[in-house]
């Protein structure tokens, strides 16, 4: 039982990979030191769940089982990062990431994943759909706009200067 957790989120790393990757190969590349018995029975259940979650889906192809990331996979995964003990750097580069986040009520959930991974990152709201950082992690955001096709809905911007305003504002808010 306790192994299945880690079965599965080694699964949804090596899904974000590739767009698709064989059962088989799964298998093959999923560690499997800490349950060398039943390990195949373990990565096939961990498989079923994350099927049945809607993280991920199947289909056969000639002669394997292909398994991908659904959408809800892709944001799974990203937020997976974030969770990482290694995830976090506290270790400042002097640069600003703003993100500027507007997505309609229509849709409030997606909006929601987003603004909860936002703040896992350590970003801050400043005004309404303004978030801020002092972390490197654009990419992240950058990665998530291109999955989800958020081009004028994500806005990430990088930059060395904000004003002292707006500096004061966020060290008030980290307070």
């Amino acid at each position: 039982m306790s192994n299945k957790p880690s079965f599965s989120k080694k699964i949804l790393k090596l899904l974000a990979e590739k767009p698709a990757i064989s059962v088989p190969e799964i298998v093959e590349r999923v560690d499997t030191a800490k349950a060398p018995k039943n390990a195949v029975a373990a990565i096939s259940r961990s498989l079923k769940g994350l099927r049945d979650t809607g993280l991920v889906e199947q289909t056969f192809s000639g002669q394997n089982q292909y398994a991908r990331l659904t959408k809800e996979g892709k944001k799974k995964v990203h937020s997976l990062k974030l969770e990482d003990n290694n995830a976090l750097s506290p270790a400042w580069d002097g640069k600003w990431r703003i993100i500027l986040l507007d997505l309609p009520e229509t849709r409030k959930d997606e909006r929601e994943s987003l603004r909860y991974l936002l703040k896992k990152a350590g970003f801050l709201c400043l005004k309404n759909s303004v978030w801020i950082s002092p972390f490197p992690y654009e990419h992240l955001f950058t990665n998530i706009k291109k999955d989800f096709g958020l081009t004028t809905e994500l806005m990430v911007f990088v930059t060395d200067n904000i004003d002292a305003e707006t500096k004061q504002a966020f060290f008030e808010l980290v307070k």
